[in-house]
């Protein structure tokens, strides 16, 4: 996302750049979660805030900067990640298709499915090591990362541009691909 949050760009522009900033929305003033509360994806921050009275631009700015910034911490670098492989207390958690995990994977990722979902909530540990969510683009991993966080886990990582972004690292052997 561009370095300061453009309250006159469209919604469409925003979640683009910063997905997070939905979740940031519907946390911290009840905007874009449901029917009720939705936006346009043409309609601009401003415009948003202007026909909703509990949620004043002047409020919205700080709290999404530090959403942001929130989020910023979560995300993992491609290259950090790389760089991390194969180290013990590194736990790597693929949240794509059975299909596209099939397809590539990073080497030790695992296929996030609803028995891994109870072992992990179950007996993973909460503190130490790293525990690395990743799905295609990078575009739904930080509300994964959020609910896992929000369960006690303490060092939930999200992989910034998710596995198409690692795949894209020079002498990563993993192909690119697209989903239709």
């Amino acid at each position: 996302m561009t370095a300061t949050l453009d309250p006159t760009r469209p919604m469409r522009e925003i979640l683009a750049e910063w997905p997070g900033a939905q979740r940031a929305l519907f946390r911290g003033f009840h905007l874009g979660g449901c029917s009720s509360c939705g936006f346009s994806p043409d309609e601009t921050l401003e415009q948003l805030c202007a026909r909703n009275p509990h949620a004043p631009l002047d409020e919205v700015m700080p709290f999404l900067a530090q959403a942001r910034a929130e989020d910023e911490r979560v995300l993992l670098a491609p290259e950090d990640l790389r760089a991390r492989l194969g180290e013990s207390d590194v736990r790597m958690l693929d949240l794509r298709t059975r299909e596209e995990f099939d397809a590539v994977s990073i080497p030790g990722a695992v296929h996030f499915t609803q028995p891994l979902m109870n072992e992990v909530m179950m007996s993973w540990p909460r503190e130490g090591g790293m525990f690395v969510l990743m799905d295609h683009l990078g575009e739904r991993v930080l509300d994964a990362a959020a609910y896992f966080a929000g369960h006690g886990f303490a060092n939930v990582r999200a992989l910034r541009g998710g596995v198409d972004a690692f795949a894209a690292l020079p002498g990563s052997g993993l192909p690119r691909y697209e989903v239709e």
